[in-house]
């Protein structure tokens, strides 16, 4: 069987493409939709109507290769830049208009849990009491759990790309200050969920998303060509060190140090300071990165809920 998601995120758009065999997405394929949605909302958040053009006209692109490839089903979801649009209605019918596709809207929760899912099952069960760090463009998602299901997932509005238009502004890069202000804001708002994990006592802290990994590879981590089973880790005091280099620096400079891409480039250090403030309030010293983040989690889901309507129907026929 062959089947699909499409992730809505801030920067991208992305189709990824899987083959089952049991419970284990195996990708074939993915295309990334570089339509930068976060550049586009206004001071409200909301997206203008040739920004949800854009996104439509993606959905069908993706939507018809997807069909090109064999999918079944394809199953398409929006985070932070949808769900916090105050058109987000508006969207998801121009999107069902032009694709045909039905946009669901993931809440903050839900993202963490599916992310944690998918890195439980990447990591194993060895990794023991486990805490998932997920920064995204629009949110942080920060989850806790022993089993597959994490006891606890929160989502809260501090990611990258929000910090980067809130407070940097056009500011580049922006002055000690301005550095200091979104500290004392991350601080705030993830204090409470930190000191619950902390008591928990997790035996593994992982982390997900694009953002991790680039400051994983800009602090020493191997190249993504290295492949996804290549061990990889963050360090907090290596991170520490490169987070200076990052203040001094525009972003256009930013861009050529290694791991660093040039669509990410302007949020890379609000993105170093959300990682390295919750490394410090949650007091770990190392994140392991794991390949496996939302998009595996949904398809890990999926593939189990087909999984278990076709046991249940060998079961009417036996």
């Amino acid at each position: 069987m062959r089947v699909g998601v499409l992730d809505v995120g801030s920067n991208t758009v992305r189709l990824e493409i899987a083959d089952a065999d049991g419970a284990v997405p195996l990708p074939v394929h993915t295309v990334k939709y570089r339509l930068r949605l976060a550049d586009d909302v206004d001071g409200d958040g909301r997206l203008p109507e040739y920004a949800v053009e854009r996104l439509a006209e993606a959905a069908t692109a993706a939507d018809e290769e997807a069909r090109s490839w064999g999918v079944s089903r394809l199953t398409a979801f929006a985070t932070a830049i949808v769900r916090e649009a105050p058109n987000r209605t508006r969207i998801v019918e121009t999107v069902r208009k032009h694709s045909g596709l039905d946009l669901a809207i993931m809440s903050g929760r839900r993202e963490a849990e599916l992310t944690f899912l998918a890195a439980r099952r990447w990591m194993g069960w060895r990794a023991g009491p486990m805490v998932l760090l997920d920064i995204g463009g629009g949110s942080v998602e920060v989850a806790f759990g022993r089993s597959g299901v994490p006891d606890l997932a929160v989502s809260v509005p501090l990611g990258a790309g929000l910090l980067t238009r809130e407070h940097f502004g056009t500011a580049d890069p922006p002055p000690p200050e301005q550095l200091r202000a979104v500290r004392r804001q991350i601080r705030h708002q993830l204090r409470d969920v930190t000191a619950r994990v902390r008591w928990e006592q997790p035996h593994t802290a992982v982390a997900t998303s694009r953002t991790l990994h680039q400051l994983a590879r800009l602090c020493g981590a191997p190249p993504g060509r290295e492949g996804p089973f290549t061990p990889r880790y963050l360090k907090r005091g290596r991170l520490r060190k490169e987070l200076g280099r990052l203040a001094r620096l525009p972003a256009a400079e930013r861009a050529d140090l290694p791991g660093i891409s040039p669509a990410r480039a302007g949020q890379a250090l609000a993105g170093a300071l959300v990682a390295h403030t919750t490394m410090k309030l949650l007091d770990l010293r190392t994140l392991t990165l794991c390949p496996w983040a939302l998009r595996e989690g949904v398809l890990i889901q999926q593939l189990e809920h087909e999984a278990a309507l076709r046991f249940e129907q060998d079961e009417l026929d036996g």
